[in-house]
């Protein structure tokens, strides 16, 4: 059975410091094997992975080359790295199979609303997270799970998890126990 995992700002190629040391690695090279390594540990080839974002930057060549090793079926949701050329150069790809700016997505009732960047999409005044549109978002590098810790904004980037995507049911997971521990506080 596939799965849906998602994760975001892999900033393949980006040479700087401040994206790959605080990730734990001394050169941009390690960071890039790693992620390639931690992905396809967990992601089958028949898995969906979204990637919300931020895909490389800098060497296109190499991380086309890094983007084409990882296995599933990848849906790509525009960043703000990513140009038109970019776009174009990930559509070509053999695993990606959708590009868009952001998307609405339905899983196990639940109403998830992807985009690169943090979005305010519900409330707590709603009896539940089914009852509400749940925004799984990027672009921050905070390692923290939770944007401005509100439990219907969660970031999946790499900074978050270690370097690998998370699976759609372990977002969920999270996104209960963060709304009861905020309700308990109201």
């Amino acid at each position: 059975m596939s799965e849906i995992w998602l994760t975001s700002d892999l900033h393949f190629c980006h040479d700087r410091k401040f994206v790959y040391k605080p990730r734990g690695f001394n050169y941009v090279y390690e960071m890039n094997q790693a992620i390639v390594e931690r992905w396809n540990y967990k992601v089958d080839i028949s898995d969906d992975v979204y990637i919300l974002g931020d895909i490389m930057l800098k060497d296109n060549d190499v991380g086309l080359q890094l983007l084409k090793s990882l296995k599933g079926n990848i849906h790509i949701i525009r960043g703000n790295h990513d140009t038109d050329t970019r776009m174009k150069l990930y559509a070509d790809c053999w695993n990606v199979v959708e590009l868009t700016d952001a998307k609405y997505l339905k899983y196990k009732k639940y109403h998830f609303y992807l985009t690169h960047y943090p979005c305010y999409t519900g409330n707590l005044e709603k009896e539940s997270l089914h009852q509400m549109t749940l925004n799984l978002s990027g672009h921050t590098h905070s390692k923290e799970k939770f944007f401005n810790d509100i439990p219907f904004i969660y970031n999946v980037a790499c900074d978050a998890h270690n370097c690998t995507p998370i699976n759609l049911d372990e977002i969920i997971s999270d996104m209960k126990n963060k709304a009861e521990e905020c309700k308990s506080f109201l």
